[in-house]
This record gives structure tokens, C-alpha cells and sequence, in this order.
């Protein structure tokens, strides 16, 4: 009796076994999908980086552009934005300037006297001002068209700064009466500001200057970035205008434009700067803002991507970049599956124990397509951004990784309201431009942006930080009793750092935030 129960117990001990190891390694392939497509952008590099795009032929006489200038509560930035606007170097009869204006502060007196101001010196600047917040940026935008002079729009962020030659560089490429849309790289005014906008910077560089270049040049769809880029008005008219059902409204007109056949052209060595967000709230936002939108985007455009008559290799493409974002909750799954494996409470037996020849060239083409290629990608990218100082990312890559994984749960839940429908509220990203240079303190400049509301997911991402300190520990334990060292390998990669950073930052933020409330009610009192 003793030795049934026994075998029923190693019988279903060894089902468990078997069920959990196959749940993990289906996660961690999955993920790895996603290293090999960075493993590909790196390969594309090296094939097309010469293909640089060249204008087709000049104008006989400039077109009239409009720059549209979106913004919300942007009193800190919209006065340099506008001072580098008018420095354009661009006919002024056939330069018009729209500010949207959707602002519920006084950044709407602010927009009416820089209106004064430039329409003296002769500029055609106007401000359109909504009390209606519909459909936020996407609607603003598909309300000025109807009364933009431009054949062509040129659509600037508040806290981009574009160079006086952009439009004398971006303009020939329009000779060519199929290119609806030319895109330049974000530059970044503040990426030395500190740890956090370095790392931000790393990350953005290897979208520009890997993915977008890659994708461009080798024939396969990439997406308009919101900002520092020049649209056809008739091409956005074409592809069914500014449409506010997703709120990463740039991606998706991009993508219906280029399933109608529209070219789009994207300008590496041409460099438009901006502000990165210098706090953990900031970025947080402007994150959750992009996971979800580009799920929406995946929820909507994915079947038409896959109905319309394009190449593979450009459905394939498209359905990794409106895909990509579910990695998070794989990794949050990952998070979960991993700590019995690495304590040694499930463990594969047999042809497949961790020591031996199969497990082990599985475990490292796994880490290598999950860990390695990634971390090459992000040194490609840093080598073509910065060539003289491309090494510094080696010492980035370690806090590179940490933030990601400790970004999952924030994007994380961006993906499951994304699923689930939860309404679409878009939320800016706080800038500060100038403002920074004056003797304004963060917090007072933090005044006019709202801080996180709730400490649950601080809370959470702190949980999740001591959970996996408790895997770190149990796994160097077990690895070093059992004289398993590849598992020790898992402790470098800490992702408990990354847990902690944003969870204990944010935490902070929104204590330091009520502090601030109490003190300022004691004084008024």
C-alpha cells in the first residue's frame, strides 16, 4: 500500500514537473521570438545601412506648410517651442503656424500672446483653441486640417525643438507624388540629466536608429512617431484621416496610409531633439500611453494587415511591432514560473537535468536569443547614434535590462485595459523645457502635472521586488549546493533591481507629494 502511494505520488510528482518546465520554456520561447526579431534588425543593419534615401528631384516654387503645434497645459515649453518655430528657415508667405490648444490653465494666455507677438513680425500663426477635449490630440489634429493653408503639415510636439533647416532638408523628398510621410530621429536634449533619461535614451535610440531604419529601408512598413515628421494632407485625407478610437493615433493612420499604398521615408542622419522625462512618473505614463495604444492598434489594424495584398516579410514585420508589447505580460509569467525551477522544487530528471548536454544547449540558444541579441542590438544602436562614445552603453546595459523587467508590471496593465476595452484617456508626459534653467524647483514645476493617484502598483512592483530577491537568494543557494552554476548566471541579471527602482520611486513620489499637500494646507490654515 505504502509503495502505491508512493509511485502515484512520484507519478504525479513527475507530471507536475513535466507540465510546469513545458508552461516555462513555451514562455521563454515566445520571448525569445522576440530577441530574434532585434537579432534580425542588427542583420538588416548590416544590409541596408548604405541604402541611404535620396530626393527625387527640387521644387520650382515651395509649397505652403502648416506646422501644427498640439498641446495641453504646456506653459512651460510652449514659449521656446515657439521660438524655434519661427526660426525655420522657410519662405514666410508660405509658412503657416496652427497652435491647438486644448489647455485648461493659463498656458491659453500664454499661446495668445506669443500670437500677438510673432503675427507683428509677419508670421501667419494662429491659435485654435477647444474647451471639447474629443478624441484629445487625433482630434485636434482632424479639426485644423479643415482649415490648414498647407498642402503639407509638419506636426511638432511641445517639447521638440526643430532645427531651422528642417523643412529645407524634408520638402524634395515630396517631389515624389507617392511619399505621404517623412520622418527624422528624435534627438535628446536632456539625456545626460540623469540615470533615468540615459537609459531612456538607449531605449529610443535603438527604435530610431535601428528599428525605424531597418524597417524603411528594407521595404517594410514603419510608423509615424507622432511628431517631428511631415505629413501629405491629402495622403491623411486618403487614408481616413485622424481617427481618435486608439490613442497612439500616429500608428494607426500610419499603417492604414501604407496598406493604401502611400510611401513613407524615414531620415536617420537627420536629427530633430526633445525632452525625455527626467522622473519614474513621467516615463511610467508616457509608457503605459504607448503599450496601450499599440495594443489597441494590434486589436484593430492586425486583420487588415494580414487581408491586405503586401509582401510577407511586411505582415510579418507589422504583426511583431503591434505585438511586441504582450513580452510584458509574458514576463510577468516568467516572474512566476521561474522561482520553483531556480529553488530546485521542480527540476527536470533524466536526458533533460540541468547538467545535461541537451538542457544546456537549450538553456543558452534561450538566453542567448532572450539576453545576448538584445543587448547587441542596443550596442548597434548606440554605435550608429553616438560612434565616439559607443562603448558607454556597456556600462548601461545591466540598469538597461533591470528597468525593462521593472516596467512590466506599469505596461502590464496598460496591455490588459488595452484587451479589456477600458476606456481611452490620454494622459501627456510632464515637460518642462526651459523652465528647467530658471529658478523654478522640480516640485513647483510638478505642480501643473498629476502625480501618480494610487501606491498599488508601487506596492505591487515592490512585492515583486522581494519576490524575486527571494528567487535570487534560493537560487544561488541551490545552484551552489547542487553545483549547478548556469543558475547562478540568473542572479546577474537582477531583476529585483528593476522591481525595486520603480516601485520604491514612484512610492516616493506619491508620499513626497502628499507631504507637500499637508505642508501647503498647515500654511494656508
Amino acid at each position: 500500500m505504502l509503495k502505491s502511494i508512493g509511485n502515484v505520488d512520484t507519478e504525479g510528482q513527475f507530471w507536475f514537473n513535466l507540465i510546469w518546465l513545458a508552461a516555462y520554456f513555451v514562455v521563454l520561447i515566445c520571448m525569445s521570438g522576440f530577441g530574434v526579431h532585434r537579432l534580425l534588425m542588427v542583420v538588416l543593419y548590416a544590409i541596408h545601412h548604405k541604402e541611404k534615401p535620396q530626393p527625387r528631384g527640387k521644387w520650382e516654387e515651395m509649397p505652403v506648410v502648416t506646422v501644427q503645434l498640439p498641446m495641453y497645459n504646456e506653459r512651460y515649453v510652449v514659449e521656446g517651442l515657439l521660438k524655434k518655430v519661427t526660426a525655420i528657415d522657410y519662405p514666410k508667405d508660405k509658412l503657416e503656424i496652427q497652435i491647438l490648444d486644448d489647455s485648461t490653465d493659463d498656458t491659453w494666455e500664454l499661446c495668445k500672446q506669443q500670437v500677438e507677438h510673432y503675427s507683428k513680425q509677419g508670421f501667419d500663426i494662429k491659435c485654435l483653441h477647444r474647451t471639447d477635449r474629443t478624441g484629445y490630440k487625433a482630434g485636434a489634429l482632424e479639426q485644423a486640417n479643415k482649415t490648414a493653408r498647407g498642402e503639407f503639415l509638419l506636426i511638432l510636439d511641445a517639447d521638440f525643438r526643430p532645427e531651422p533647416d528642417i523643412l529645407r532638408v524634408v520638402m524634395p523628398y515630396f517631389t515624389d507624388e507617392k511619399v505621404a510621410l517623412v520622418q527624422t530621429r528624435w534627438g535628446h536634449i536632456n539625456r545626460r540629466k540623469n540615470m533615468l533619461t540615459r537609459l531612456q535614451s538607449v531605449f529610443l535610440d535603438g527604435h530610431f536608429a535601428l528599428e525605424q531604419l531597418c524597417r524603411n529601408r528594407s521595404g517594410r512598413f514603419f510608423t509615424f512617431n507622432g511628431t517631428a515628421g511631415v505629413w501629405r494632407k491629402c495622403a491623411i485625407a486618403d487614408s481616413g484621416g485622424w481617427q481618435h478610437d486608439t490613442i497612439t493615433e500616429d500608428m494607426d493612420l500610419s499603417y492604414r496610409a501604407q496598406i493604401k499604398g502611400w510611401r513613407f521615408v524615414y531620415l536617420n542622419d537627420y536629427v530633430t531633439p526633445a525632452e525625455l522625462p527626467e522622473d519614474i512618473d513621467g516615463f511610467k505614463t508616457q509608457q503605459h500611453r504607448w503599450t496601450k495604444g499599440c495594443i489597441q492598434v494590434c486589436l484593430k489594424m492586425l486583420l487588415p494587415i494580414w487581408r491586405a495584398r503586401i509582401p510577407l516579410k511586411v505582415k510579418l514585420e507589422a504583426s511583431t511591432h503591434m505585438t511586441c508589447n504582450f513580452s510584458y505580460l509574458g514576463l510577468i509569467l516568467l516572474c512566476v514560473l521561474v522561482m520553483p525551477i531556480c529553488t530546485g522544487i521542480v527540476r527536470p530528471s533524466g536526458v533533460w537535468s540541468w547538467d545535461s548536454p541537451r538542457m544546456l544547449l537549450l538553456t543558452f540558444t534561450l538566453f542567448f536569443f532572450a539576453t545576448v541579441s538584445v543587448c547587441m542590438f542596443y550596442v548597434l544602436a548606440e554605435y550608429i547614434v553616438r560612434p565616439k562614445r559607443w562603448w558607454v552603453v556597456f556600462f548601461l546595459l545591466i540598469p538597461l535590462m533591470a528597468l525593462g523587467v521593472g516596467m512590466a508590471v506599469n505596461n502590464s496593465k496598460a496591455v490588459l485595459e488595452a484587451l479589456f476595452g477600458k476606456s481611452v484617456v490620454f494622459e501627456r508626459t510632464p515637460k518642462f523645457g526651459e523652465s528647467a534653467q530658471i529658478s523654478l524647483a522640480v516640485d513647483q514645476r510638478a505642480k501643473g502635472y498629476k502625480a501618480l493617484k494610487s501606491v498599488f502598483l508601487p506596492v505591487l512592483e515592490l512585492l515583486f521586488g522581494v519576490f524575486f530577491l527571494l528567487v535570487e537568494v534560493g537560487t544561488l543557494y541551490y545552484g551552489l549546493t547542487q553545483n549547478l552554476m548556469g543558475l547562478v548566471n540568473f542572479i546577474l541579471m537582477s531583476p529585483f533591481l528593476g522591481f525595486f527602482y520603480t516601485g520604491a520611486s514612484s512610492l516616493w513620489r506619491v508620499i513626497h507629494g502628499m507631504l507637500r499637500r499637508r505642508r501647503a494646507s498647515v500654511a494656508v490654515s
